[in-house]
């Protein structure tokens, strides 16, 4: 027999869901200025009194309905650098055309400037989706293939980078071709000479 405290909890779970789920869409659909209490409130049908109970702020409700989104890719293991940089290229450009964060981040990015709880969001969300460029940078630089004065930030700056832009501000379409191009340029501005065939 289930005991008063267990359906409890439950309704909590319940509505914590219904609360960062509406969140989440909320986020996706207008960015972060398109979040407010009171619409997560109306949408999710869970009064703002007990919003304010689980999250203080907004910027709390945001931090966790952020803390999902932007899983880090798995890391390649090729054998070789540029075939683990090719592989986390491909890998970053689909995400950039089709994954829900690529419509969230910039929203992220601009509140970030002014508000020191989403600028920590920020942080973490960048540490995670560039991670495993650090990781095979790492690897590469273990077996000689990189450069010792070349690290993980120079890596993630050469290829997310173009990435970035052409997403973001040029707006062209990050097909094939163009990826193909951005990893040889990095690799270029790395000092690697390709081994992958």
């Amino acid at each position: 027999m289930a005991r008063s405290g267990d359906s409890v909890d439950v309704r909590v779970r319940r509505s914590k869901a219904a609360v960062l789920a509406q969140t989440y869409e909320l986020l996706t659909a207008g960015g972060i200025g398109g979040v407010s209490i009171e619409e997560v409130s109306r949408r999710s049908g869970v009064a703002k009194t007990t919003i304010y109970r689980h999250w203080p702020s907004r910027a709390a409700l945001l931090v966790e309905a952020c803390s999902t989104i932007g899983s880090a890719p798995a890391v390649p293991d090729t054998g070789s650098f540029d075939g683990d940089l090719t592989a986390l290229t491909e890998e970053l450009a689909e995400q950039l055309r089709s994954a829900r964060w690529a419509t969230v981040l910039p929203s992220i990015v601009d509140a970030a400037e002014r508000e020191p709880e989403l600028a920590g969001l920020h942080a973490d969300l960048h540490a995670r989706l560039m991670a495993p460029f650090g990781v095979v940078a790492e690897r590469a630089r273990a077996r000689g293939e990189l450069r010792t004065d070349r690290g993980p930030a120079d890596v993630t700056a050469a290829v997310a980078g173009p990435l970035f832009y052409r997403r973001w501000f040029s707006r062209e379409p990050l097909d094939a071709v163009f990826v193909a191009r951005v990893v040889e340029d990095a690799l270029g501005h790395l000092g690697v000479q390709p081994r992958s065939t």
